[in-house]
């Protein structure tokens, strides 16, 4: 990478994954896009979210990318957008893995009072950002979701569809208290409010966040605003068969942390 745009990523913390309470320079919204082999889509999705969040916010604002060292050039790519972009800033992530992991290290280095994360694949549509937005004055959380009223799966392919349904069925019965909050706790798309996860270490396995921090945040007033999913159009999905493991193992893990937390208030 050029030494200009170098100069204009930074690297990823370390350490535990806690949300620091303040940040350096406050804006009213970081949304945190993280990457690995995104190249096809990368450019297109950023001047779709700048088409969105621009009209929002103005620059009240800041979009991280968190770059999992692409060898597709996925970063370099984000960083010449930067030069342009000032509301645009890079992380690159270096020996650590884990989609979860990777918006949460965003959400270490963002400046918003809200914080959200969104793929970059356009498998969420980024007009649902302006929705989700509105909705914040009432809530603590916004989720996309694909099963609230007027959403839906779209052009996916059966197999995937069983798949889904078969997640949420076993998350309602391993983990009603997030599986009750919304219709879609395994939603890879939503904002909230950074006191509700701020000072709070969090444990995250696998691919979802959401699950995560509904039942180690304190989120009192949950909202949805539907969408339609689609199918990837380009590059290649990460969805693994281990991830099927991490996933059943971090319900298993958080159902054990809300238990003991129930304990704790008692």
């Amino acid at each position: 990478m050029p030494e200009t745009l170098e100069a204009l990523v930074l690297a990823a913390p370390g350490g535990p994954l806690v949300v620091p309470r303040s940040c350096a320079r406050r804006v009213h919204f970081s949304l945190i896009v993280p990457t690995f082999n995104e190249s096809d889509n990368i450019l297109a999705f950023l001047s779709a979210l700048r088409e969105v969040l621009d009209p929002a916010l103005g620059e009240d604002y800041e979009i991280v990318v968190v770059d999992d060292d692409s060898p597709d050039g996925t970063g370099e790519l984000a960083a010449r957008t930067a030069l342009t972009y000032p509301q645009l800033r890079v992380v690159r992530r270096r020996g650590e893995r884990g989609l979860a992991r990777a918006v949460i290290r965003g959400w270490q280095v963002a400046n918003g009072d809200i914080l959200g994360t969104i793929n970059a694949d356009f498998q969420h549509p980024p007009a649902v950002l302006a929705e989700m937005l509105a909705q914040m004055g009432r809530a603590d959380i916004v989720v996309a979701s694909r099963f609230a009223e007027g959403g839906g799966l779209g052009d996916w392919a059966m197999h995937r569809r069983i798949n889904s349904r078969v997640a949420h069925q076993f998350g309602r019965i391993i983990l009603p208290q997030a599986f009750r909050r919304t219709s879609d706790p395994l939603s890879g798309c939503y904002i909230f409010r950074r006191q509700a996860i701020a000072g709070i270490e969090l444990h995250p396995l696998g691919f979802k966040t959401l699950m995560e921090i509904l039942v180690r945040g304190d989120f009192r007033q949950v909202r949805e605003v539907s969408y339609e999913m689609r199918a990837r159009q380009r590059g290649a999905s990460k969805l693994r068969m281990r991830h099927w493991f991490d996933y059943f193992y971090h319900l298993l893990r958080l159902r054990r942390a809300a238990m003991f937390q129930r304990l704790r208030a008692r």
